[in-house]
């Protein structure tokens, strides 16, 4: 279970940071 959260909190860092760089390139 520990593994299957840390692998979501990465993947919800790497789509956040892609939300952010798209609209910032957007922007």
């Amino acid at each position: 279970a520990k593994r299957d959260a840390k692998r979501g909190l990465a993947s919800l860092c790497i789509g956040g940071g892609m939300g952010v760089a798209l609209a910032v390139e957007r922007g």
